[in-house]
């Protein structure tokens, strides 16, 4: 996620870290720096202007000029001023009202609108503990009803029955109707979008809007549409009252344009970014948190709440007694630490989180990418259940019999058996001397991208 300006920014903090004191002309500089950045992340000029210029303003102060570490607080003015741009904190919605709170999702066709209703309700059932309902108003899209109520079905929402020959405005009121009947929390309203703004389509969701009365009118929009995205949302919301923006996308966007544009532009918070396919790829935006992500400083918070919610602690438990009773650690333990690892966005939304892989991101995630513990999962399925807890028995015939069954070479296998001998290691080393035993035993031993903390949680 925002790639690119993340290795321009870095580039200039490290030549600013160098310097022993900052004068005018290399303050100009890193602004020159900083601006061609924010223009190739395809962020909005007069966004670029403002922030650039609030900058300069902070960085020619006395606190920075005469700073004994002079360049980290210029970078430190920076995240203060990505934070700004952004909006400071995360903005939750506001569903402070007689049930059933009423959301309504407006958007262009292809931003993800369907998919991330069904996200923003699979989020709500299982953080704030709410009964949702899905209902489309979208008639015109084919099959845009049927993907909402498979949706509905996979994140365990109820789905309002529509159907292409009825008015929007109606499938709306009916929905709330029932929901209110039903004594359910909260109605999320799917509407119909467009390839682009038109005025028919902006009369019909006024239509919607005023027979839904939603809590919360929120603009779902592709991130990688970059400032097209903030102007888009600045046209909808003339048209209708919008409360927040949801952004899509975001782990395919290297750029960032759309997240530091749209708050300025709209005056809207941005409350959540889409940050993948999975249906639980949903999290709220905190701008201080991307901000540092954006400047390569990590993001230990979202990592640890990660880690709270998607981690199986049942597993992690038995595991953790199973070493600490000297079993040993087998093909199923391994096999449970890759599916964790996917379950928390895969190693490139891990290594996204974490502080200081900025430079290295690229490298790591090019030697141990998903694809690769896709490719380690299918081997381990491939052995019979004895293999899986006797790793030992596994010879010459056993591996071609392997590596036969799931399409791929021999040795794939001997390099799993490999990456499997050295965390079998460090498991037991970690049972005979706690945890500083096993951190010595980790120093060189995994392979690339595989560092401390990131197999064995």
């Amino acid at each position: 996620m925002f790639d690119g300006l993340s290795d321009r920014l870095a580039k200039t903090a490290q030549r600013l870290r160098g310097q022993g004191r900052l004068t005018e002309e290399n303050i100009q500089d890193a602004l020159r720096e900083v601006r061609m950045a924010l223009l190739e992340a395809d962020v909005a000029l007069p966004v670029v202007r403002t922030f650039v210029e609030d900058v300069k303003q902070r960085a020619m102060g006395e606190d920075v000029l005469t700073s004994l570490t002079p360049g980290q607080v210029f970078i430190s003015v920076v995240q203060q001023e990505l934070v700004q741009i952004m909006g400071e904190a995360n903005e939750t919605l506001d569903l402070t009202t007689q049930p059933p709170a009423v959301i309504l999702m407006a958007g262009l066709q292809g931003a993800g609108k369907t998919t991330t209703v069904a996200k923003l309700a699979r989020l709500l059932m299982d953080r704030d503990g709410k009964k949702t309902l899905l209902v489309s108003c979208d008639v015109y899209r084919p099959a845009a009803i049927a993907q909402l109520q498979t949706l509905a079905s996979q994140v365990g929402a109820e789905f309002f029955p529509s159907s292409t020959d009825q008015d929007p405005a109606k499938i709306a009121s009916a929905a709330i109707e029932h929901a209110r009947k039903q004594h359910i929390d909260v109605v999320l309203v799917d509407t119909a979008g467009r390839l682009h703004i038109d005025n028919e389509m902006m009369d019909e969701i006024r239509r919607v809007h005023e027979a839904a009365r939603p809590v919360e009118t929120l603009f779902v929009v592709d991130s990688m549409t970059g400032q097209d995205a903030a102007n888009t949302a600045h046209a909808f919301d003339e048209a209708l009252p919008l409360t927040g923006v949801i952004l899509t996308k975001t782990d395919g966007d290297a750029r960032g344009g759309a997240a530091l544009s749209i708050r300025q532009i709209t005056g809207k918070p941005i409350k959540f970014m889409g940050i993948g396919e999975k249906i639980d790829a949903l999290e709220p935006f905190h701008p201080d948190r991307v901000a540092s992500r954006i400047l390569g400083m990590g993001d230990v918070l979202s990592l640890v709440e990660e880690v709270q919610q998607k981690v199986d602690h049942k597993k992690a438990e038995q595991l953790a007694r199973k070493v600490k009773k000297g079993k040993s650690f087998d093909f199923n333990d391994l096999k449970d630490q890759f599916e964790q690892m996917q379950n928390m966005g895969g190693m490139a939304g891990l290594i996204d989180k974490m502080p200081g892989m900025g430079g290295m991101a690229d490298k790591v995630k090019d030697k141990v990418n998903d694809r690769e513990i896709r490719r380690m999962i299918a081997i381990i399925q491939s052995m019979t259940p004895k293999e899986r807890r006797f790793p030992d028995i596994i010879k010459g015939s056993r591996k071609r019999r392997i590596a036969a069954g799931c399409g791929l070479q021999v040795q794939d296998v001997n390099r799993l058996m490999k990456q499997h001998q050295q965390m079998r290691k460090m498991m037991k080393k970690m049972s005979k001397g706690g945890m500083a035993s096993m951190m010595r035993g980790l120093k060189g031993k995994m392979p690339p991208g595989m560092g401390p903390g990131g197999m064995g949680f």
